[in-house]
């Protein structure tokens, strides 16, 4: 029973990542579109944020097997 409970704890861990990086893009998005000679500075740092994103989405992944 408690192997099926991680596997559920991180189904609905992995929710918050996949919100967090639909926002993230899209806002990034919509600040290229405002403001066309910043788009190479909003885009690093829109990557920076996905690689933030996901680090913390695949440290849930790990925990739910190690503990």
């Amino acid at each position: 029973m408690e192997g099926s409970l991680n596997v559920i704890g991180y189904g609905l861990a992995a929710v918050g990542p996949g919100i967090g990086i639909g926002i993230l893009i899209g806002k990034a998005v919509e600040a290229m579109a405002r403001q066309p000679e910043a788009a190479n500075t909003v885009r690093t740092n829109m990557f920076i944020g996905i690689a933030v994103v996901e680090a913390l989405a695949l440290l849930g992944f790990v925990l739910a097997f190690a503990i």
